[in-house]
């Protein structure tokens, strides 16, 4: 009987670990199907964020070629031909005709189509370096900067010029950007040409009109005292008879021992001297100033400054004026109305088509020109 009772609870504990590892299975199996259904759901959800991604790429590359479709097609840069040089010195010899883009406006100046273009002694000055490293800012470099011709163009808070206007501007005369077929200027040193001035004749007249305009105002007092003023001009033999329709009182040769110091046919000294020609010694000026007289150096070079240093340190009575010209606009509108109204006139020496820039540019290197020298646009 004990033995029936051992046997049965031993049947009864193996049905038991049957039983219980029976339930591990089923726990177990559930276990892996739950796991296998979120795995499931996650790739389902994988699935559904790849579908949402693909339809808004596509979409997104529909608004795109719909956008390109209506696009306008992107305009290339216009080309305009140009001066250039690309170093130091050189000369005439030095010019390169080059094709650059044509410059956009800023929202204060104006494009202008260029018609005249005057040479200046400055500007050979600046390819000579006499001004590096400050100017040109960099190479290469499109020098002069007088010009005359007709607004295309407008930046969006220019408010005095519209396209089609005839004009005459002053470019920064260090930087230049002259000698172009288009050129921008600013819309503060750009005046409109009155129909009485031809482009050769106003492109002539920023620079030497200003420079000539500055000079005697910075002496204006001293010579409204003297009432009338009285001028005597020097200049070649062969150009004494313009010099004297311009207005000279005297008109001295500077190839005459007379001319070549200055010496007044009147004997009167001068309380200014307008130095635009190459550099005369100090002794010279000297002796044909008044006490106070004052040479203004239209064309300073180092030896001006220098003179100009020591004068100031020896507090010299007689003082030597290096001038750069400062661009004001009234200064710049006083001339135009003046040259409109026929008391001023630009003297033009030659006028060079722009393909033959470079014997314009040897010209000027001469410095033996009766006026202006201008290359023209064809």
């Amino acid at each position: 009987m004990a033995d029936d009772e051992v046997k049965k609870e031993h049947i009864n504990a193996i049905v038991n670990e049957i039983k219980k590892d029976e339930h591990v299975k089923v726990e177990t199996a559930a276990a892996v199907a739950e796991e296998a259904k979120d795995q499931e759901k996650k790739e389902e959800k994988k699935a559904e964020e790849k579908e949402v991604k693909e339809k808004e790429e596509e979409k997104k590359a529909e608004e795109e070629k719909k956008n390109e479709a209506t696009k306008e097609p992107k305009k290339e840069q216009k080309k305009m031909k140009a001066i250039q040089y690309s170093s130091y010195g050189g000369g005439a010899s030095a010019l390169k005709h080059v094709e650059i883009p044509v410059p956009i406006p800023k929202k204060d100046e104006v494009l202008i189509k260029t018609l005249a273009v005057s040479i200046n002694p400055v500007d050979l000055k600046v390819q000579s370096g006499l001004f590096r490293p400050l100017y040109p800012k960099a190479f290469p470099c499109v020098p002069s900067s007088d010009i005359a011709g007709e607004v295309v163009e407008v930046g969006f808070e220019v408010k005095n010029f519209k396209a089609g206007d005839k004009v005459v501007a002053m470019l920064n005369a260090f930087v230049g950007g002259g000698l172009a077929e288009y050129v921008v200027a600013k819309e503060s040193m750009t005046v409109q040409r009155p129909p009485e001035m031809t482009p050769a004749e106003a492109a002539g007249l920023p620079v030497a009109g200003l420079a000539a305009y500055q000079a005697l105002t910075v002496h204006a007092v001293q010579l409204a005292k003297l009432g009338n003023i009285h001028v005597t001009a020097t200049c070649g033999a062969r150009n004494i008879e313009l010099v004297k329709s311009l207005g000279a009182d005297e008109v001295l040769d500077y190839k005459t021992p007379e001319g070549a110091a200055l010496k007044s046919p009147s004997g009167k000294k001068y309380n200014a001297i307008i130095q635009c020609a190459p550099p005369i010694p100090w002794s010279t000026f000297a002796s044909n100033l008044t006490s106070h007289g004052k040479v203004i150096e239209l064309t300073p070079g180092p030896k001006a400054y220098w003179a100009y240093a020591v004068k100031k340190v020896t507090f010299s009575k007689k003082q030597l004026v290096p001038m750069f010209v400062a661009p004001k606009l009234d200064h710049f509108a006083f001339l135009v109305k003046t040259m409109k109204e026929g008391k001023l006139k630009t003297v033009i020496d030659s006028r060079f088509p722009f393909s033959k820039t470079e014997e314009a540019w040897a010209k000027s290197a001469e410095g033996h020109a009766t006026g202006k020298i201008i290359v023209e646009f064809e």
